[in-house]
């Protein structure tokens, strides 16, 4: 790890590095944006947050490892929030870099530019409406959606990738070989990459996984619903990001690069781990369903990293999707059902 003027670098070894960039005003703290050197100059997997402190210490962190960021060739986006593609327009105008993204992303981000502010304001409020979230919290949504003026908000002018991460594929970079492992469930097209190379450092595995915010060794990553006010296809995100942990997990990889935290080597067991964690929380929900109860009730009985009162505004309604991704799971298991007429929805246990 070297430091240079604030800014952290790594070098993990085999023309792998990882810069810290930080993540303004969030607990998080920083993502961790990797370098992969080719032959024809580094790719960037991930761009951390638009926001000026952050492309200094992008900047910084290109030339602590010997680059600038006029020379990056590429950038590889694992999934579409702003926290990784934030930074991506930039380093193309800088660089005249490529950006790659899974379709089912880039879908995401071309209805996100094509709609003003105010039209997610309003299908946020309508969602929270339909779970069962009280009028007062509702109120500063529908104030922002009628106020005709939003601020500029991040992610809602994400840049347009030029390339397709396609899954399976072996990704055309000279002298490396990386291969798109499409793994929904934080988003649709969230994709981890697998250098399968050898270990640098002889680790026994098959190679080292980029694996974005799909696998973090110490956070269970979020998983809501996949929010588009013009899909209503009924999607399983938890049924798929369950599915995507046990494809990566039989990967077998020496070393995981995730996007937050820092990197380890234990990935099975930590797969093992998450997969519990969920098994333990659908069945915590089942037991919460002996009675009708909305999402939002649901969510308030939760087990979170704090109590509920001390959850701040935005957060609830990300605990909110999730409480309502596990219902959709139990639903689609046969465990759990809506109770018919009722609005806002509730959802009882299954009675068999």
């Amino acid at each position: 790890m070297t430091r240079a003027g604030g800014t952290v670098t790594i070098a993990h070894g085999g023309g792998v590095w990882s810069i810290r960039v930080p993540i303004p005003d969030n607990p998080l703290g920083y993502t961790l944006v990797h370098l992969l050197d080719t032959g024809r100059g580094p790719v960037l997997v991930d761009t951390g947050w638009d926001d000026p402190a952050s492309w200094d210490t992008l900047v910084a962190g290109l030339a602590a490892c010997g680059a600038e960021v006029g020379d990056v060739h590429g950038v590889l986006v694992t999934h579409h929030h702003p926290d990784h593609h934030g930074l991506s327009a930039k380093v193309r105008e800088a660089s005249g870099a490529w950006i790659a993204m899974h379709e089912a992303d880039a879908d995401v981000v071309r209805r996100t530019r094509e709609h003003a502010p105010a039209r997610w304001y309003g299908y946020m409020a309508d969602k929270l409406a339909a779970a069962g979230a009280p009028a007062e919290h509702i109120a500063p949504l529908l104030a922002a959606r009628d106020a005709g003026r939003t601020p500029r908000l991040p992610g809602l002018a994400p840049a347009l990738p030029d390339r397709t991460i396609a899954p399976g594929e072996l990704v055309p970079l000279a002298g490396r070989k990386l291969r798109a492992i499409w793994t929904p469930g934080h988003t649709p097209g969230h994709v981890c990459l697998h250098l399968e190379e050898e270990h640098p450092a002889g680790r026994e595995g098959h190679g080292r996984l980029f694996s974005g915010d799909h696998l973090l060794p110490g956070i269970t990553p979020h998983v809501g619903l996949y929010e588009d006010p013009d899909d209503a296809t009924v999607t399983d995100p938890l049924g798929d990001y369950l599915d995507s942990l046990e494809r990566v997990g039989r990967l077998g990889v020496a070393e995981v690069l995730p996007a937050h935290q820092h990197a380890f080597f234990e990935a099975q067991p930590r797969v093992r781990e998450l997969l519990a964690h969920h098994e333990e929380r659908l069945t915590h929900l089942l037991g919460l369903l002996g009675e009708p109860r909305t999402p939002w009730q649901l969510a308030e009985r939760m087990e979170w990293n704090r109590p509920w009162a001390d959850i701040p505004y935005g957060s609830r309604n990300i605990a909110v999707s999730e409480a309502e991704a596990h219902l959709r799971r139990l639903v689609k298991l046969g465990r759990a059902e809506a109770v018919a007429g009722s609005d806002p929805v509730m959802y009882v246990a299954y009675a068999a």
